[in-house]
């Protein structure tokens, strides 16, 4: 299995969104003959099957060129028939058998469908080109995937046969020969080296400036980050030495291509030396990012917001693997390019020069392949297995840690451990002969944690750029548009994870197409373009629809004579409006019909008239309070016991702030269906009853008149009505009256009624007039029972303490005691003595 450099995978994911992207042909030109002769000869290579997959491959991309302009042709000419359609039915309907139309209409409706029959046919056969194109394409697909299948499970001959070595040495040692042989050949051609004389100034400033760049480059940046680090200010200081990092890959990767420049300059490579040099900058560029991403990933200094939390030698020894791994994906690079591939014939080229034994198997390039691709395996295996164990000796600590990096810290020990079975598998798998799986297995695994560490190093460098545009400091880091961010690229890292672990750019261009074509539902297909309309006519709106609001609150409503309640219910119910206009218009912008919703929107009528009819009713009756506005935001109310300050009324609910100065959030099906006592809506008068009594024996008239005096002389009480003082009755401990007033502004009733209790009672101790307290008359049952004369000790009752002798017990009754049941005789006086 050849091993795909990132590089490689994101330029193939490039052309399969390229070639996924809509095709601009001209539909006139669409020649139905030629595509039939193209699908005839793809139909009959698909069913012999015996093309090979690069052949294969090619037809398909054909096939689906062709495909994506029958899919743009079906939509030919959609609104001139769309056109067509209503003037038919403008004509009315078909008349039933027997019915006479009138000659007129019935030569226009025919005219009508016959211009749209001829509207209509490109479309039809577009449509039945594109399905035969697109059953074409899904059988070369099932051809290929089951071709691939089998590569995978293919059983090579073991590598632990030492039969099978001489093979792979005469492969190797066949390669390097042939490298050797061109690169002598072509010197000692006659003008050989004519070229490298001609370029000789050329190919040495290429090689001294590769030489110093490959040489020096990582430590110049590394003191240019250094510097520039210590000249920026503290919240920048992460964002530039990220920045500049990247120069530890740009320089020395300038040098590498510099160095190919050189190479390449003397003419001297031929086939197998030009595939080798075309490898070297995958190789170069694959060590640089692996050495970057391990001081990026496990850096030197003791970073507190490093990705993994580990100890410095920890991260010493995470830097140390991370660019083996580099080094070793490069060699396997190398390897796949100049040696295996040529394998089988340097096997033919050692067999005629007598190099190769008699008892090399038949399947001597399957067995010389297996043989060099397992020490790379094992190599790979081991780093897999030590980075894993490096991932779960994060130290664990017992002081609480942030729920992000708890989830952190479980999902890197679940990555390492993952990457300890599959370093233990894949051996196992190449040992047994399973080369092919094993190289499935365990190259993509790396190349995994490298674009995860990618991931994590791009997604903390837009936390920190987030943290410094919000001048914050690193808690920003946290925030929630960097995790959006991290979100976002995970979901772009998915492609690539794709292509690493074997899908094929056709395949994820054909995914791309059908996620380009939507979804059914209902129905309706919603695809990502309905869905980006829906979502900017909806944004648009919405916007508009609160810069509206905003407009009115600010500019026109302070202008009229409209209370704060009105104006707060009519920004309110143009809100409501503008967002449901908003909507609309973006469902019928999108394309979506929803009159083929109708069955989906009747069950969930169903569902909302059982399950939710608290919601729907808190909601219309949210409506109806904006409509009616019997309450309005300001208002003083009492509703379930709840009284306080309208707040805000919303379609749901409304929100009152008590005078506890606590928010108390109530249905709004409770005001329409229930009391509501609203003190201050139309207007802020409102009377306060403040009652008093006097003892037995006062002069009432002088008691009304305080009163009346008291009431007049306070300026929250109105002249008009005046205040009144009546004698309500009288009480069993004396003689009650009341004011009744009217206040200017009822939200001082508790302030005035206090003001007019301290006028009374500084009045009525001035006029020495007696405020009665309860009284009540004590009858002794047994008075006889106190005389001490004959000391006994009485029996305790139950529930009732042992107090000794000379102690019984004092019964104490009411004015009604004399018609009560004899009470028995209790043996704690004590408590009757308090009482009395």
């Amino acid at each position: 299995m050849r091993r795909v450099s990132p590089l490689r995978l994101l330029a193939a994911l490039l052309l399969a969104l390229l070639v996924a992207s809509p095709v601009a042909a001209q539909l006139a030109t669409l020649n139905y003959t030629v595509w039939g002769r193209v699908a005839a000869r793809a139909e009959d290579s698909v069913a012999a099957a015996r093309a090979s997959d690069l052949t294969l491959s090619q037809l398909r991309g054909e096939i689906a060129t062709w495909r994506s302009q029958f899919a743009a042709a079906q939509n030919a000419d959609q609104a001139r028939i769309e056109t067509l359609k209503g003037q038919i039915s403008a004509l009315g309907p078909v008349p039933e058998a027997g019915a006479v139309e009138a000659p007129e209409i019935a030569q226009r409706r025919a005219e009508l469908n016959d211009q749209l029959a001829r509207l209509q046919a490109p479309g039809l056969a577009a449509v039945e080109a594109w399905s035969r194109a697109d059953g074409i394409i899904r059988e070369i697909d099932s051809i290929l995937r089951l071709r691939q299948a089998d590569a995978l499970l293919k059983l090579s001959p073991t590598p632990l046969n030492p039969a099978n070595w001489p093979a792979a040495y005469v492969a190797v040692s066949g390669a390097v020969r042939a490298v050797g042989g061109e690169i002598r050949d072509r010197a000692e051609a006659p003008g050989g080296l004519a070229q490298i004389k001609t370029n000789a100034p050329v190919i040495a400033f290429y090689l001294l400036i590769a030489g110093a760049l490959l040489w020096r480059g990582r430590g110049w940046m590394e003191a240019l980050s250094q510097r520039l680090v210590r000249l920026t200010s503290l919240r920048g200081r992460q964002v530039v030495a990220a920045v500049v990092s990247l120069g530890q890959i740009l320089l020395p990767m300038a040098g590498v291509l510099l160095l190919v420049a050189a190479l390449t300059a003397t003419g001297l490579f031929g086939t197998r030396g030009t595939a080798l040099l075309a490898e070297l900058p995958f190789a170069g560029l694959t060590i640089l990012t692996a050495w970057w991403l391990g001081g990026r990933i496990f850096p030197r200094d003791e970073a507190s917001d490093a990705a993994i939390a580990l100890m410095a030698e920890r991260r010493a020894e995470g830097r140390f693997l991370v660019a083996m791994t580099g080094l070793l994906l490069a060699a396997q690079g190398l390897i796949q390019a100049s040696i295996v591939p040529f394998a089988g014939m340097a096997l033919a080229v050692g067999m005629l020069r007598g190099n190769m034994p008699m008892v090399v198997p038949p399947q001597t390039t399957d067995a010389a392949a297996a043989v060099i691709q397992a020490p790379m395996i094992a190599l790979a295996a081991l780093l897999l297995f030590r980075i894993g164990l490096l991932l779960r000796r994060q130290p664990r600590t017992s002081e609480p840690v942030a729920p992000d990096a708890s989830a952190r810290m479980r999902l890197t020990r679940l990555v390492g451990n993952t990457s300890i079975a599959v370093a233990l598998v894949a051996p196992l798998l190449a040992a047994v002969g399973y080369v092919s799986a094993a190289n499935a297995l365990i190259w993509p695994a790396l190349l995994s944690l490298g674009l995860v560490a990618l991931l994590m190093v791009v997604q903390g460098f837009a936390a920190d750029l987030y943290a410094l545009a919000m001048r914050s400091d690193n808690a920003a880091r946290d925030a929630l548009v960097p995790v959006l961010i991290g979100f976002v690229l995970a979901l772009a890292a998915v492609p690539l994870l794709a292509l690493i672990w074997g899908m094929r750019p056709a395949e994820l261009s054909e995914l791309w197409t059908s996620f380009r074509a939507g979804i059914s539902f209902g129905g309706v297909r919603i695809s990502p373009t309905a869905f980006l309309t829906f979502v900017v006519v909806f944004a648009a709106g919405y916007a508009l629809t609160r810069l509206l609001q905003s407009a009115l609150k600010t500019s026109v409503m302070p202008k009229t004579r409209l209370d704060k309640g009105a104006q707060n219910a009519i920004a309110s119910g143009l809100g409501y409006f503008g967002i449901f206009l908003a909507s609309l218009l973006a469902i019928t912008s999108a394309g979506i019909d929803l009159s083929s919703l109708a069955i989906v929107a009747g069950a969930l009528s169903v569902g909302i008239g059982f399950g939710l009819q608290n919601i729907v009713s808190n909601f219309v009756s949210g409506i109806i309070l904006l409509i009616e506005r019997p309450i309005s935001e300001g208002d003083w109310i009492e509703v379930g016991g709840n009284q306080g300050i309208v707040r805000s009324i919303s379609v749901r609910s409304t929100r009152i702030e008590t005078f506890d100065r606590t928010d108390v959030i109530i249905p709004n099906a409770d005001f329409v269906s229930g009391q509501v006592t609203n003190w201050t809506r139309f207007n802020l008068t409102g009377r306060v009853i403040v009652k008093v009594s006097v003892a037995y024996g006062s002069d009432t008239r002088k008691v009304e008149a305080l009163l009346a005096e008291i009431a007049h002389n306070h300026p929250m009480v109105m002249l008009n009505p005046e205040p009144r003082v009546f004698l309500v009755g009288f009480g069993t401990d004396g003689i009650d009256f009341e004011i009744r007033a009217i206040l200017s502004d009822v939200n001082f009733k508790l302030a005035t009624a206090s003001d007019m209790h301290h006028e009374i009672a500084a009045a009525f101790a001035r006029e020495k007039i007696e405020i009665p307290f309860p009284q009540r008359d004590l009858w002794l049952r047994n008075p006889e029972a106190l005389r001490p004369a004959t000391p006994r000790r009485a029996a305790p009752m139950p529930g009732k303490p042992d107090l000794g002798e000379g102690f019984v017990h004092l019964a104490s009754e009411t004015e009604d005691a004399p018609h009560a049941a004899p009470a028995p005789a209790n043996n704690n006086p004590a408590e009757d003595e308090d009482d009395s």
